[in-house]
């Protein structure tokens, strides 16, 4: 009775609904055992093309709405197609296309290819003349050095990117040496204050009363024909000859080769050689030489001065040839490979002469004080025990020569070059190809700049003009009371 009356009830209900309603195919309405009486399982057909029209057993639609609703099997086939991307979907596969990421391209139209950076090394050869040393102030445009127009080079020519330029360690920017800074330090009037006036060596060098505060690179005049920076850039097509056209004639890049990806140029740097180029009438004796541009250097003293400048070779304490350093200090200790002076030779009628030196590493200062104090030696307005006791414990005074003659020649990779020189993959830094480049880079524009500016300003004569008021006992006044008065005007420190 009970399973009669369930097929009744199934088959009005499917001629009620226009026979869109079925039994699953297969399946036998019988009640199972203990289950309670209902309707029996059913499930949609496919839906039909044509409208099926709405269903009697559903409620009427509401009042304005003249739209019928679709059937539950057509809904979930839009449904369906719109999730694919059925052209009739609401995602069609042209809309997805149009909010694809489009890729970025150049200036020019054409896709940009971004380039991999590759850490490399360049031989950078430059006049220091008008500039406030090598190393670059970050914020201060008061002060130009080397690296401004060199970063400024860097990114006009398409090698490294525009914020590197403001952030250098964004490209591992490392140099081999900072040059030294010459003799004078402007005020911010623009005057400038001789170095024995700024202060003595019992005081703070960058403050007295009347003066301003300057920064430490506020210097000029050094130059180098060897100085090595590391640094990664892109490797664009004809880079050297791309930098070099952005840089003014006195600075050049004059080679360039791949290195190591942790190649720090300083650190990896085993030894810096520096030379010194100074008028010879600089060794004349204060008492029986002249003391103007006809002097000549004799055999006797030229063979004095080398005698002299060996006395530095080895391991010493160079505290009194820098500033803001103890006797006891290990970073004070430095290894000198060599010095020597070299033959003078006569150029625009005036003698000069150039001192070589090879050392680990410098301080800052320390080879214009080497070079002043043997300077003053020869002349003798210093005995020769000053050179012995500068090593010493004691403070001694060390005039400081101008740095218009200090030039960075050379450095030296030897250890790096044992190790990935001849591995296959990468260059030794010896630099002997470009070595034409860099002598007709001095005789262009180092060496004609050290003369003529010489000849004009006589930095190194007015430096000596204050040699006959230094006072060489600098260390009395450490060992004199505080309400001693010590002879001797203030003398010249960093």
């Amino acid at each position: 009775m009970a399973a009669s009356g369930l097929r009744a009830a199934a088959g009005a209900l499917r001629r009620a609904c226009g026979g869109a309603w079925g039994p699953r195919p297969g399946r036998r309405l019988s009640r199972q055992r203990g289950a309670a009486p209902g309707p029996p399982p059913c499930r949609p057909r496919a839906p039909a093309r044509r409208s099926l029209g709405p269903c009697p057993c559903s409620s009427p639609p509401m009042a304005g709405n003249a739209q019928t609703p679709a059937p539950v099997g057509a809904a979930r086939e839009q449904r369906r197609q719109a999730r694919s991307g059925w052209p009739g979907g609401a995602r069609g596969w042209e809309d997805a296309e149009q909010r694809a990421k489009k890729p970025r391209s150049s200036p020019d139209g054409e896709p940009h290819r971004k380039l991999p950076k590759r850490k490399i090394v360049l031989l950078v050869a430059y006049s220091g003349k008008g500039y406030h040393g090598m190393q670059r102030n970050v914020g201060s445009s008061q002060f130009k050095t080397i690296e401004d127009d060199l970063v400024s080079a860097l990114v006009q020519s398409g090698c490294i990117p525009e914020n590197h330029g403001e952030d250098m360690k964004k490209m591992s920017f490392q140099r081999c040496a900072r040059t030294d800074k010459a003799n004078c330090c402007p005020d911010l009037d623009g005057t400038v204050v001789p170095p024995r006036f700024v202060g003595d060596a019992f005081q703070d060098p960058w403050w007295m009363p009347g003066l301003s505060l300057v920064p430490k690179r506020c210097d000029t005049g050094v130059s180098a024909a060897g100085q090595v920076v590391s640094l990664k850039v892109w490797l664009i097509d004809d880079i050297l000859e791309k930098i070099n056209s952005h840089l003014p004639p006195h600075i050049r890049i004059l080679g360039l080769k791949r290195v190591t990806g942790g190649f720090n140029s300083k650190n990896k740097c085993d030894a810096r050689t520096y030379f010194y180029m100074l008028p010879t009438f600089a060794f004349a004796h204060k008492d029986h030489d002249v003391q103007d541009e006809s002097y000549r250097l004799s055999v006797e003293t030229l063979r004095r001065v080398n005698g002299l400048l060996a006395c530095y070779k080895g391991t010493h304490s160079f505290h009194n040839f820098t500033s803001q350093k103890g006797p006891r200090e290990a970073s004070a200790r430095r290894y000198i490979l060599d010095m020597f002076c070299e033959e003078p030779f006569v150029r625009e009628g005036m003698e000069f002469a150039v001192i070589k030196v090879k050392g680990q590493s410098f301080m800052t200062h320390q080879i214009r004080k080497m070079v002043g104090l043997v300077v003053a030696i020869v002349k003798g307005y210093a005995p020769e025990s000053v050179l012995e006791r500068s090593w010493g414990e004691a403070k001694v005074d060390v005039p400081k020569a101008p740095g218009l003659g200090l030039v960075l020649e050379r450095v030296h990779f030897e250890k790096y070059n044992q190790r990935f020189g001849n591995d296959g993959l990468h260059e030794p830094l010896d630099w002997t190809r470009e070595e034409a480049g860099v002598t007709a880079f001095k005789e262009q524009h180092i060496y004609p700049t050290i003369i003529s500016t010489e000849r004009h300003e006589r930095s190194m004569a007015q430096w000596l003009s204050t040699l006959p008021v230094h006072d060489f006992n600098a260390s009395a006044h450490a060992a004199a009371g505080p309400g001693t008065k010590v002879p001797g005007p203030p003398g010249d420190s960093d």
